[in-house]
């Protein structure tokens, strides 16, 4: 059975993002969470959200424990970019593009209940 959870307009670069992301494909929940509280990246804290929320998706809709799952797919797709303006100096301004994120998670039962 494949659980999902989706994390959109999370406030980094998908780039970022996938270097976290990376760490834990293919892990089992357990191993991904303790990965996740130990790397020193901002975009571990969003990635945590996300596999919390998917967590909570399998253990409330279909009963599934937290040590039966694996974090089968991991996705992260860019988002809308934020174009805002920064005063320089003698009248110029400069762009400064903020970056958003999608994240999608799947996990997956591994039969043991």
């Amino acid at each position: 059975m494949i659980i999902t959870s989706s994390y959109r307009f999370a406030k980094s670069s998908s780039q970022k993002c996938r270097l976290v992301v990376d760490l834990i494909r293919n892990k089992p929940v357990l191993e991904a969470e303790t990965i996740l509280q130990f790397t020193n990246k901002k975009a571990s804290k969003l990635v945590a959200k996300a596999l919390n929320s998917a967590i909570a998706n399998a253990s409330h809709n279909h009963g599934i424990s937290k040590e039966a799952l694996i974090v089968k797919k991991i996705l992260v797709e860019k988002g809308p970019a934020v174009k805002r303006i920064h005063a320089r100096a003698k009248g110029r301004a400069y762009r400064v593009v903020k970056q958003y994120c999608h994240i999608f998670i799947h996990l997956s039962n591994t039969g043991v209940s």
